[in-house]
């Protein structure tokens, strides 16, 4: 597996930071973990969370706390979140580096 950490870009950080302000709550964490389901078998959840728990990993960069639960880092270690705008509109990515496979629209994935 690669490394256990999940690195947060710049232009992620700057999006989060944009959406915990519309929130009004500085309290908020982006929350990054991964559920049975989906095309490929695992999919990913992004969210804004203010709850850590007791099994989660946070770590802080480019000034934004980030979560991932203790079961969900073993399948997300070393991955990369990005925020990509262009031509077919804005998103959250996730590169994995522990997918074998990966469905069309990104948003599930299969070990």
């Amino acid at each position: 597996m690669a490394d256990a950490a999940v690195t947060l870009t710049e232009s992620a950080a700057k999006r989060v930071t944009h959406l915990i302000a519309k929130e009004g709550n500085p309290a908020l964490m982006l929350r990054i973990g991964i559920t049975g389901g989906g095309c490929s078998g695992f999919q990913y959840g992004i969210s804004l969370d203010d709850n850590v728990l007791e099994d989660d990993v946070v770590s802080e960069q480019h000034g934004v706390k980030l979560v991932v639960d203790q079961m969900s880092i073993e399948y997300l270690g070393g991955a990369v979140v990005d925020f990509v705008e262009d031509m077919m509109g804005a998103s959250f990515q996730i590169r994995n580096p522990n997918a074998a496979s990966t469905c069309g629209c990104g948003s599930s994935f299969a070990v």
